[in-house]
């Protein structure tokens, strides 16, 4: 099978990799403890869980779109 007939490329799942694994330490962000029934816990409206951590996900989805859409460098064919 010839190199030209896949839609993508090596650094296509590369640029895959890095914003799923960004995407995975905003998710790691947002976790914590939570609030019990007989204890509130503050830290669940800390800006790391309601800001930050959602805009690293949307990073990491946004790097990963622009990766499936990116096109490879195509060589002149000789």
């Amino acid at each position: 099978m010839d190199k030209r007939d896949f839609a993508f490329d090596k650094m296509n799942f590369v640029m895959l990799a890095i914003g799923m694994a960004v995407v995975v330490i905003g998710f790691l962000l947002m976790s914590g403890d939570g609030s019990t029934e007989h204890a509130f816990n503050p830290d669940i409206f800390s800006a790391r869980r309601i800001k930050v951590a959602p805009l690293v996900c949307l990073a990491g989805f946004v790097f990963m779109i622009y990766a499936v859409v990116r096109r490879p460098k195509s060589k002149e064919l000789e």
